[in-house]
Parts: structure tokens; sequence; C-alpha cells
């Protein structure tokens, strides 16, 4: 069963290039791990305005990007970008899960 997710995240005042351009350079590692565990599609855009990432997943299977948090390989990422986004104590990102309230 395929599902959409969608969450929010936020980038420190100025980050934007190191953040696309670290996305950009994603580690081949943790792109396999995302692609093995049923997450199909990624995608994340940012509001200047506010330095909010939305992000959303369409992933099959029951895990999803945030369930991974115990494997080294997102531990180290999260080590990686805890300078450019907010982050809670064990570095994974401040996320909020978006409700989906319409679909067409």
């Amino acid at each position: 069963m395929k599902k959409t997710l969608a969450f929010k995240m936020k980038l420190h005042e100025g980050m934007k290039e190191e953040y696309e351009k670290r996305h950009n350079e994603i580690w081949p590692e943790l792109r396999q791990l995302l692609k093995d565990n049923g997450i199909e599609e990624y995608h994340i855009f940012l509001d200047e305005e506010t330095n909010i990432l939305f992000a959303f997943q369409t992933v099959s299977g029951d895990s999803n990007s945030q369930d991974l948090g115990n494997t080294e390989i997102v531990k180290k990422w999260w080590a990686y970008m805890k300078d450019i986004m907010e982050t809670n104590p064990d570095n994974s990102p401040v996320s909020v899960e978006l409700e989906k309230v319409f679909t067409l």
C-alpha cells in the first residue's frame, strides 16, 4: 500500500544554498537506505519568507524516513545537518507531521 506523508522542518536563516548543496550531494548509502525502506519519492520545498521546509514522501510499506533514526547513516546525516536547521537534542530535525486535508 502506498501512502503520502508530509511534514515541516525549519532551516536557519541564510542556509538555503548550503541546504541545497548538501542535498544535491546526498550520500549514496543514505539514498539507498531510503529506497530500500520503501521511500519512492521524497520532495522538500522551502518557504523563504519563514525558512520553513515542507517535505512530502510517497512510501510503500509501513516505514518512512522519520523511522530510520536508529541507523548509523541517518545519525551521521543528522549530525552533519544540525548546524543549518532546528534540531532536537539527538540531532534529529525538529519535525512536525502535517495532516492531509484534501486530495484531488
